[in-house]
């Protein structure tokens, strides 16, 4: 089977997790920036099969975040992301940011927000792709500008930016913290997704859903926590799997012990994400070939995880429609 030409959707993927490795190495030298030689830069930014955690997972995302405090490195590699995704046929993309983390040498939420926006749609205009914009806050970091966040990204609301999410280490029982901002981010008209049940916390996928979450960032271990499950299943809350990195950031063991399968043989609704392009050395080609052959499914089995994909899309209904018609 030709995986490269199948239509795809990716509603999980962070920006600063896959920017090209080669991009990084121009900025950075650019910046005068302390970096390792091209050879060695890839060690940096890829986590290996064997990576011991997610947090040691998320360390490789520091050269990134050092190199995107401009506006120009904002808006390239968000471009660059959503090139490169065009050009393996994927026909929508969510791009997930954390703005907060742009912020240290002195642009402001809305240069920053706005800089990632244009990259975005840059790549709309030039390729047969479409794609939306998530903002995103760290679990870990404090939660004083959370609102101020909130308030600028709503400018850009039905102009790029569709979603708001939690991200970064996960403990148990975070949504009681974070409540109060989701709450008010739905009332400003930002859709909901939020990571939880990723690395072994099912009660935190309830809790998620419960506070307003329509999607849920991973949510692989509901399985083991009979409320949740039956709570995603009942309200069709979308999950976003993304198997490559489940398996690096032992979130499961191995690709073939991703209940993934599991979920979609229960009815449950399932997509197919990258998370992390570069982080985990992957695509959607990659994504999307691992599952059908690992767990055998059909043709028609894709096309039913790509209408889930459509289903759960924080995208306007013509959108939507369009991205439907890929399959006729």
């Amino acid at each position: 089977m030709n995986y490269k030409a199948l239509p795809k959707i990716d509603l999980h993927c962070h920006l600063d997790g896959s920017a090209r490795p080669e991009t990084l190495y121009e900025l950075a030298v650019e910046r005068r920036l302390k970096v390792p030689a091209m050879d060695k830069l890839k060690e940096s930014l890829i986590a290996p099969e064997d990576c011991p955690s997610l947090d040691e997972y998320l360390k490789k995302f520091d050269l990134a975040v050092e190199v995107m405090q401009d506006k120009a490195s904002l808006e390239r590699i968000t471009f660059e992301l959503f090139e490169d995704a065009a050009d393996e046929n994927v026909k929508y993309m969510e791009v997930r940011f954390g703005p907060l983390l742009h912020m240290k040498k002195g642009l402001s939420l809305d240069e920053i927000i706005s800089s990632v926006v244009s990259g975005m749609n840059r790549a709309v205009g030039m390729y047969d792709i479409e794609g939306g914009i998530i903002l995103a806050v760290l679990r870990t970091m404090p939660t004083n500008d959370i609102d101020m966040l909130l308030d600028v990204g709503a400018n850009y609301l039905d102009k790029g930016v569709v979603g708001f999410d939690l991200a970064s280490s996960e403990v148990a029982g975070f949504c009681d913290i974070f409540k109060p901002y989701v709450m008010k981010a739905k009332s400003l008209g930002y859709k909901i997704t939020i990571h939880a049940g990723e690395t072994g916390v099912g009660q935190n996928v309830y809790d998620a859903v419960e506070i307003g979450a329509t999607r849920i960032g991973h949510g692989i271990h509901i399985f083991n926590h009979k409320n949740a499950f039956d709570m995603v299943k009942k309200q069709h809350i979308v999950l976003e799997n993304c198997p490559s990195s489940n398996v690096q950031t032992k979130a499961v063991a191995s690709l073939l012990e991703h209940p993934i399968k599991d979920f979609y043989d229960a009815g449950i609704i399932v997509s197919i994400n990258t998370d992390n392009r570069t982080v985990s050395n992957t695509t959607m080609t990659i994504e999307v070939q691992k599952v059908m052959e690992t767990f055998n499914l059909s043709l028609d089995d894709y096309y039913a995880i790509f209408r889930y994909s459509v289903e759960g899309a924080f995208a306007s209904e013509s959108i939507k429609s369009k991205l439907l018609s890929y399959l006729q």
